[in-house]
């Protein structure tokens, strides 16, 4: 199936990726992969390994990038990938997710927009972790009404509309 790094006369598909040091090993992978593969990867860090940097340095500036659509999707890898999640949701307009199984790869992107992938560097394998990022990249948002519609109430809960409802 033709995708936006596949279909002749296209840019090929800017994927950031981030990491601290309990996921620069498996950036390092995956960065490799992803380029090979025909990405254009944009690294948000760490560029080296440093025991004792802090995933919101990293992550923080790939959500924003995402969020602005400077790049078209995210991976954010610390050692659990709870970090990395935690911290991306906090920038408007990320959907990111802590995803260890191929199901909720394409189907957090085809029912809920999920534009940020997050792994953990200490909990998936090379293989496992190259095949949740490649079914995350290929997957494409369905546009169904009500899969629009849920995420209109996701960005109402952003600009704090929906405060208190139920």
């Amino acid at each position: 199936m033709p995708n936006e790094r596949t279909v002749p006369g296209t840019s090929p598909m800017r994927v950031g990726i981030a990491a601290d040091h309990g996921g620069f090993e498996l950036k390092q992978h995956l960065s490799s992969r992803l380029t090979e593969a025909g990405y254009l990867v944009v690294d948000f860090g760490d560029a080296s390994l440093q025991a004792a940097d802090d995933y919101p340095d990293f992550i923080v500036p790939l959500a924003h990038a995402v969020a602005d659509a400077t790049i078209a999707r995210g991976v954010g890898i610390c050692g659990s990938g709870v970090g990395a999640s935690v911290a991306a949701n906090k920038v408007p307009g990320v959907r990111a997710c802590l995803i260890h199984e191929t199901f909720s790869a394409h189907q957090g992107v085809e029912d809920d927009d999920l534009n940020m992938l997050c792994l953990g560097g200490l909990v998936v394998g090379h293989a496992a972790a190259w095949e949740l990022v490649r079914t995350f990249l290929e997957a494409r948002f369905s546009g169904e009404e009500r899969h629009r519609r849920r995420l209109a109430k996701i960005l109402e809960i952003e600009r704090g509309a929906l405060k208190g409802s139920r």
